[in-house]
């Protein structure tokens, strides 16, 4: 658990642990299969293998639900079993899947494919043809990176198209405008690339024509963070949307039409827009003022899109936020515009529908008004929509169900439920309000046994950042080893996330992110204040912006928590915008190179303010090497570092998962139970399992 390697290469900001950047550098990879050993070693054993089997045996079981979505006559399932490690995309038809066991038809094995090729393939997406849809484009990335290589296959003969099309691996996206002609968005080629390392051109690419030679119809500058297109048949001619994103929260749209004109639509940056026929709706995240009147943030906007184009701005306002009552999405659906809400994190849905003579309003009926419900689009082209809905129902201690909504009116009907897999007695959920360091109350979820002993084992995670609203979900991995063995879960609201609207996220975002972990720290002091437990007995989890949380409980309030389980971590916030997709959150956090905003970065950036002789807690902190979103090097740097001032800070790395915690079902449960394993012990929790 100690670092003897020495730094070798010249480190501009004094850092002598850049090495570790090297994703692929032969010290940096010797300093992991040490670490991996190591860690392994100490809380690996039969109590692992045991419960990393009991976690992937729930994850594989048969009667799990398989998520669908509908183009043509057919539903499209991703399934991951024991058997399957990597994946079967294998389709049936809605009265089939109706059915407690539905026959399914097999288009493509994944691990077939790996194997055949040498390859280590994961689909990650599918973008198939309108219409008949028997073409499609498969996304496959090597180990779940966000980068991948397309190929165009033939879903009736089962195999890839000969002359199709094919893209080498990049960060890439694509629509399909004709059988023979796609819309592009790819970082792939010289110059592609922006600044984040996405997209920075849009090309059409014609069937049998180098990538390189396609047209650019749309070009970004390298500083924003990317552009991408769709196309839109919901129009009386197909159109295309061209999406020129600036940062993370801010864009300018642009229309094409089907003659190639391009317009740029008149409209603030910071808006969420959907347009459908001849109707389109916005979201605002600033104040917009219009003919004498000042819309605030977060209120949604509907026009004819006609209408808007000719010059007209009578928008009818389909949606106002309130202090706790916030818009989370906004889509459309067989000529209808869905609206989920959290009402006091309450789910709330209501459905606008428009028409020559104006909008209609009306909720969405037959679906709880506590826990967790998501809603979608049955159909995966919106084109082909008659307005079905899925719903997926469910809390801490129901497991989802999931139902069908007819057109988006008639009543739920269950379609699948999945099983329960712990044992929930004498379990009860409560939900509880802390106070932060302003005044400010923030919302959690306590999951766990009736009364409260002063001595219970806290597993409390969070994650405050982009507008993320977190939800308490049902969770087979915390109910099985941590709910069902006597520990409780708490899962906080940080500001920072959605869960209230724009000002919510903005008063966690830059300077305020500070704030956020402050936030974490009160909900864990409220937790003893109750006398819910003792800070030795509180485990803290947090992943990707969650790393930036965890490391500064480490740094900040390190007398609050008993151990710390960091993972897929952001951590070093002096050199993050040179690292992968980094650049591309610098609205979220800041720009380290512009000194007034190094000023409140650097409050927050434990990599830099970890200090020498402090009583930290002991954390383990973990990632994964084909993470291509947030650079391994954060964690291996933090980890680094701690163990050469003499913390305990433990270190594994697995090869695959990408930005994830496992290429399967076995990893993801391995990686998940090491993190248990880790802080069971170290809060002194011997569970027998």
């Amino acid at each position: 658990m100690t670092v003897d390697d020495k730094p070798t290469l010249s480190a501009p900001d004094d850092d002598p642990w850049l090495w570790l950047e090297e994703i692929d550098g032969t010290q940096a990879l010797d300093f992991v299969t040490r670490q991996n050993q190591l860690t392994l070693t100490a809380f690996g054993g039969a109590a692992f293998a045991r419960d990393r089997d009991i976690l992937a045996a729930i994850y594989d079981r048969p009667d799990n639900i398989p998520y669908v979505g509908r183009r043509g006559d057919h539903l499209y399932n991703l399934w991951k079993d024991a058997a399957n490690p990597r994946g079967l995309w294998r389709r049936t038809t809605l009265e089939e899947f109706r059915k407690p066991a539905p026959g399914w038809e097999v288009v493509l094995d994944i691990d077939a494919l790996a194997a055949s090729e040498g390859e280590d393939w994961l689909l990650n997406w599918v973008i198939a043809q309108p219409a008949d849809g028997r073409r499609a484009i498969l996304c496959l990335s090597r180990g779940g990176s966000d980068a991948v290589t397309m190929r165009e296959f033939d879903i009736d003969t089962r195999s890839f198209v000969s002359d199709g099309f094919v893209l080498p691996e990049a960060k890439s996206s694509l629509d399909w405008l004709d059988h023979d002609t796609v819309l592009l968005s790819s970082a792939h080629g010289e110059g592609m690339a922006t600044s984040s390392g996405y997209a920075r051109t849009v090309r059409l690419w014609r069937r049998g024509q180098p990538a390189a030679q396609a047209d650019v119809i749309f070009e970004t500058s390298a500083d924003h963070m990317r552009v991408y297109g769709g196309v839109d048949r919901t129009g009386a001619a197909p159109r295309a949307w061209i999406v020129d994103q600036t940062d993370f929260f801010n864009f300018a749209i642009w229309l094409r039409d089907e003659a190639g004109t391009m317009t740029k639509l008149d409209l603030p940056t910071g808006v969420w827009m959907q347009a459908h026929g001849d109707w389109f709706a916005l979201k605002l995240r600033h104040p917009w003022s219009l003919a004498g009147h000042t819309h605030a943030a977060d209120t949604v906007l509907g026009i004819s899109l006609s209408a808007f184009l000719s010059g007209s701005r009578d928008f009818a306002v389909l949606f106002e936020p309130g202090p706790r009552r916030a818009l989370q999405g906004l889509f459309w659906t067989g000529g209808k515009l869905v609206l989920p809400i959290l009402d006091e994190l309450r789910p709330r849905f209501e459905v606008c529908t428009p028409s020559p003579s104006g909008w209609t309003r009306a909720p969405l009926h037959g679906l709880p008004g506590i826990g967790v419900v998501d809603v979608w689009p049955l159909d995966q082209d919106a084109s082909e929509s008659n307005g079905d809905l899925l719903a997926n129902v469910q809390d801490p201690l129901t497991p989802p169900s999931m139902s069908l909504i007819p057109h988006g009116i008639a009543s739920p009907t269950v379609l699948k439920q999945a099983p329960r897999t712990f044992t929930a007695d004498g379990l009860v959920v409560t939900q509880h309000e802390a106070v932060s360091v302003d005044g400010e109350r923030i919302p959690y979820v306590q999951t766990g046994p009736v009364g409260e002993t002063g001595d219970a084992p806290v597993y409390m995670s969070a994650y405050g950042g982009f507008a993320h609203s977190v939800k308490p979900y049902y969770n087979p991995s915390l109910g099985k080893l941590w709910l069902e063995r006597g520990g409780t879960t708490v899962q906080a609201n940080l500001r920072g996330g959605g869960e209230f609207g724009t000002r919510w996220h903005d008063a966690g975002r830059l300077a305020g992110k500070k704030l956020s972990h402050d936030d974490f720290a009160a909900v864990a002091a409220d937790l003893v204040r109750r006398g819910v437990t003792s800070a030795k007995r509180i485990a803290a989890q947090g992943g990707s912006n969650g790393g930036i949380l965890i490391t500064n409980m480490l740094v900040r309030y390190p007398e609050r928590f008993g151990a710390l389980f960091c993972t897929i971590p952001l951590i070093d916030m002096r050199r993050y915008t040179k690292l992968l997709a980094g650049a591309s959150w610098i609205a979220e956090y800041g720009d380290p190179d512009k000194a007034e905003e190094w000023a409140w970065l650097q409050t927050y950036s434990a990599y830099h303010n970890v200090k020498a002789g402090q009583s930290y807690p002991p954390i383990l902190i973990a990632t994964t090497r084909r993470d291509d979103r947030v650079h391994p090097g954060h964690a291996r740097k933090m980890a680094a570092k701690l163990q050469a001032m003499g913390y305990e800070a433990w270190f594994y790395e697995p090869e695959a998962g990408g930005h994830g915690y496992g290429k399967d079902n076995k990893e993801r449960a391995g990686f998940e139970v090491l993190g248990y394993r880790f802080l069971k012990d170290r809060i002194g929790w011997r569970d027998e399992g």
